[in-house]
């Protein structure tokens, strides 16, 4: 069973998140800060992996006259994020699906945090494309998820303190072990060099690390234009 289809995960995604991203309420301000630098007034924002709903909760609370579409494949998931909204669920349109079954747009500023380290290699590229053909000339976008070395040593040493920080936010030492083992064997990271050639050949402009937490990396770049 895909972890966000188990309704035991679904219900803990958001306490079990805080314990994992080191700054992950501040991540998500940064993001909106960040957003904001080019969206105007009014400004019209995707999300991509919006399941759970705290980045969209977070930006709209930042952003009173913003509108949102937020853009998932897991229903559970977006039934939650309707629930964390609450309020500014107004403002926000939900739509079942990968990047490309986003609306058209054209958007003028998305973001993506905690999501890219589940899209396949092979993948990245054309997710990437999806969003920079969307997105007005000059849009910023923003993403965030693992990324660190490649090297045998270099792994294990990144997933390690990925583990020790996820204990040291009070999860216990054998399921963060099994965690870090299993991000490291199951997910497709790329190192940050990687990353951000990847970006870069998608045609995203001025790339920029703005957030290095463990085994995290966050960048935000733009559309040229």
């Amino acid at each position: 069973m895909k972890p966000f289809s188990d309704p035991d995960a679904v219900a803990r995604y958001a306490d079990n998140t805080a314990r994992l991203v080191p700054g992950l309420r501040d991540l998500q301000r940064m993001a909106g800060l960040l957003l904001a630098e080019r969206c105007g007034d009014g400004a019209r924002v995707l999300v991509i992996g919006a399941g759970g709903g705290l980045e969209l909760r977070c930006f709209a609370e930042m952003q009173p006259d913003w509108s949102f579409d937020g853009v998932d494949p897991s229903a559970e998931m977006l039934k939650v994020a309707a629930a964390t909204l609450g309020d500014f669920g107004g403002r926000v349109r939900l739509h079942e699906g990968y990047t490309e079954d986003a609306p058209e747009g054209p958007f003028d500023g998305a973001a993506s945090l905690l999501t890219f380290h589940f899209i396949a290699r092979e993948d990245r590229a054309r997710t990437l494309a999806e969003i920079h053909r969307r997105l007005k000339p000059g849009a910023p976008f923003v993403v965030a998820h693992h990324s660190f070395p490649q090297g045998e040593a270099d792994k294990a040493l990144w997933l390690s303190r990925y583990a020790a920080f996820a204990v040291a936010s009070g999860v216990p030492a054998s399921h963060a072990g099994k965690a870090g083992e299993a991000i490291g064997e199951r997910l497709p990271i790329l190192s940050p060099e990687e990353e951000e050639a990847t970006l870069a050949a998608a045609g995203f402009v001025d790339v920029q690390l703005f957030y290095a937490a463990f085994s995290f990396r966050g960048w935000v770049a733009r559309k040229a234009g």
